[in-house]
């Protein structure tokens, strides 16, 4: 990754040789316990000491004020919760702002569901809390202020010495969320006048997984993890002497070079500012101008959307402020609290500079920026500026949809289809009163047309293999339906101004090929100009009236059989992130690109009640829409559906597509899932698939059949995964085993 210029600071920072350098012999060598006598645990015992006085050092505190944690968060929540805990009968109000980390904001939170009151202050466009707004909020019940020192996202650096001045005045105890300030601003504790003050060791060139809660002596603290008497009994567990060593070089390192590195970092943050506004006029600078991190740049391009303009990015990594959904647009609680139009709002991006940067990788970053936003923006295009093609297109990257999880939440479509006049021909078999994806209009007494349409970005890398997905995609809904399809017309969205016309060729390719599997022609369709890559088919096909499968038909009794494994959103997702291995990404592309015309060839010679095609809105999704027009009532069986395994990898990673969490909220209030169901395997159960698999409902006796007719078809995953149980108004139940 030599080639990727990090622009990501304050999301980490890499561990500095020198702190490798002092680590590496506790990691080989001095391995005691520092709570045992013995000269082993006295070596341990002296070097958790000495990186004790390294971090006071930093901090301007004294060494037996420093506590060790696992984390910034972890010093968080010891601040606040043991604060909280330890003078609840004094009072129970807490007062933080309105832009602070999830490390805060969840802990006060979740306080409030314990019966405490919480202020959250607002702050100005500049993103800074005014103090007389602190003391205005401060009443008799007010136990603790906790205010970050400086903001993670825009950079602005709180009055902390004037809030600390305030609440001392009121008898109030104070905390500050310190990670991104140490290391690049003066931080003595003393001089902020803080009781309780928090150190991240990852964000100053130390390792993951330690930190420090600087405790004023006096303070009293509920301890929140109990054992042994560790950390002057504040902190009970053997301490992590691998890391509170790295934790206290860092911080020597960190006071060692405070000013020279502040200065190198502003330079880098101004000279990148001034490149890109001399490049992009319009930019607009989010924070405030002159009280804000030396290495923190937080700007919006008007009219981007900022994680569009990250993919196009291929060489710098920075972090999104906000992000686009079909029906809004969510963006960063900092930057909403600050007041900026979404129009700004959506293309907001931090750039957080470091020690290692260098003026030339911030020219290159500069330039790459300026021309992702010319070639978003069509300026490119507009210039006459080709686009080629300098090696192998990662199609993923220029979207920030996956496939059918970019479909719009199922929530909304909901209330719009809900509204849309309902055509009253009779020979309209198959309408928008049911949640089937395809329309059947009938012909003759023996012939109905049938007509579905799909359509949506990138779910694989390869443009070749995205257009045989897309189609395999597009002609299930017809499979679904027991119809044959006909013929296909090809739907094309396409950015010609960051993509070569060779890509388009390999998309309409891949679906040419797929369309001659299925053994039709597609004969023609429709182009625009996109920013994003999209793809799809409006396919025309015929069937029986008299045998029309739709997803309304299901009945008390009926099995039902699934025809293709979940899993391929999650593992999508972890592809487009550079997680999934080589052979994941094979097995879900083979899947997706799988045609269910073999499953519907067999499931059509079973006395079937009803059928969908699993996509958008997962197994959960699509079986809610069955159960609901349906009247019944069904439960699964979690044991028993087939999951792609290292689908579940990823899900534990927490790498899983907003669509599938929008899926999981959709189906709450109507699925009831057994205590023993994990949150994980409900992610699985609603993950959004892309050319997923049958869902066949038919009569119980004919399930066991069904499935060993579909294997030995070649469907070797099919399974049956639950049962219609009774008569209802669509409730399910998902269960361990049958």
């Amino acid at each position: 990754m030599s080639d990727l210029i990090y622009l990501d600071y304050n999301a980490t920072t890499p561990i500095a040789p020198e702190v490798a350098a002092a680590m590496r012999p506790y990691l080989e060598g001095f391995f005691g316990n520092p709570s045992s006598s013995h000269r082993y645990g006295i070596e341990a015992r002296k070097a958790v000491e000495k990186a004790r006085g390294q971090v006071a050092q930093l901090l301007a505190c004294q060494r037996d004020e420093v506590i060790f944690t696992s984390g910034g968060s972890e010093s968080n929540n010891a601040a606040i919760k043991g604060t909280a805990l330890a003078l609840r009968d004094r009072g129970r109000h807490i007062i933080t702002s309105a832009i602070e980390h999830p490390a805060v904001t969840e802990v006060c939170r979740f306080l409030e569901e314990e019966g405490f009151r919480v202020t959250y202050l607002p702050v100005d466009s500049g993103g800074l809390v005014d103090p007389a707004d602190v003391e205005q909020a401060i009443t008799g019940d007010t136990i603790l202020i906790s205010v970050m020192h400086a903001n993670n996202e825009v950079g602005s650096i709180q009055p902390i010495a004037e809030i600390a001045r305030i609440a001392r005045a009121h008898g109030v105890r104070v905390h500050s969320d310190g990670a991104q300030s140490v290391g690049k601003i003066p931080t003595p504790v003393n001089e902020l006048g803080v009781d309780l003050y928090s150190v991240a060791g990852h964000k100053l060139y130390g390792p993951k997984g330690i930190g420090a809660l600087f405790m004023r002596r006096g303070t009293r603290l509920a301890k929140l993890i109990h054992g042994a008497d560790h950390e002057q009994n504040r902190r009970a567990g053997t301490e992590n002497v691998l890391e509170i060593v790295g934790l206290g070089m860092a911080a020597e390192i960190a006071a060692r070079e405070l000013a020279r590195n502040a200065a190198h970092m502003r330079e880098m943050r101004e000279r990148l500012w001034e490149a890109l506004r001399e490049r992009i006029p319009d930019l607009h600078l989010n924070g405030h101008p002159e009280r804000r991190l030396p290495n923190t740049l937080n700007v919006s391009f008007p009219g981007l959307e900022a994680n569009t303009l990250l993919d196009e990015l291929e060489g710098v990594a920075a972090s999104a402020g906000a992000a686009c959904h079909a029906d809004e647009v969510d963006v960063s609680p900092v930057i909403e609290a600050m007041g900026l139009p979404e129009r700004l709002a959506m293309g907001t991006i931090r750039f957080s500079v470091g020690r290692e940067t260098t003026p030339e990788e911030v020219d290159r970053a500069a330039e790459e920026i300026a021309a992702a936003v010319g070639r978003l923006r069509g300026s490119d295009r507009e210039a006459g500026i080709p686009v080629t093609n300098a090696g192998p297109v990662k199609l993923t990257h220029f979207t920030h949809g996956l496939g059918c999880a970019c479909k719009i939440r199922p929530q909304m479509l909901e209330k719009i289809l809900a509204q849309m006049p309902r055509c009253e021909d009779p020979a309209l078999l198959v309408g928008t009163e049911t949640a089937d994806d395809a329309a059947v209009y009938q012909l003759t007494p023996e012939l109905a047309v049938v007509e579905s349409v799909d359509f949506f970005t990138p779910i694989v890398d390869d443009p070749y293999a995205f257009g045989a997905i897309a189609a395999a995609n597009a002609l299930s809904d017809l499979y679904a339906m027991g119809a044959r399809p006909l013929f296909a017309l090809n739907l094309v969205g396409f950015p010609t101004g960051r993509l070569p016309a060779e890509v388009l060729r390999e998309i309409l390719r891949g679906a040419g090929d797929k369309a001659a599997e299925a053994g039709i022609a597609i004969i023609g369709g429709h182009s625009v100009e996109d920013i994003e890559p999209k793809f799809g088919m409006a396919v025309t096909g015929v069937v029986d009236p008299a045998k029309v499968l739709t997803n309304r038909g299901a009945r008390p009794g009926d099995a039902l059989v699934l025809t293709k494994p979940l899993g391929v959103g999650i593992l999508a997702t972890a592809a487009k992130r550079g997680a999934a291995s080589p052979e994941g990404i094979e097995r879900s592309s083979a899947l997706m690109a799988t045609l269910n015309r073999t499953a519907a060839e067999v499931m059509v010679r079973f006395p079937v009640h009803a059928a969908t095609d699993v996509t958008g809105f997962g197994l959960v999704g699509h079986l809610l829409e069955m159960t609901t027009g349906s009247g019944v009532e069904a439960e699964i069986w979690a044991e028993s559906v087939p999951m792609l395994e290292e689908a579940l990898e990823w899900a534990t990673a927490g790498i899983v597509p907003g669509g599938t969490r929008d899926n999981l909220a959709h189906v709450a209030s109507k699925t009831r899932w057994d205590e023993e169901i994990s949150e994980l395997e409900r992610l699985l159960l609603c993950d959004a698939q892309t050319s997923g698999g049958l869902l066949i409902s038919v009569p119980e006796l004919h399930g066991p059949d069904l499935v060993a007719a579909l294997h030995d078809a070649g469907v070797a995953d099919a399974a049956l995964i639950g049962r219609i149980a009774a008569a209802g108004q669509g409730a399910i139940r998902v269960r361990r085993r049958p």
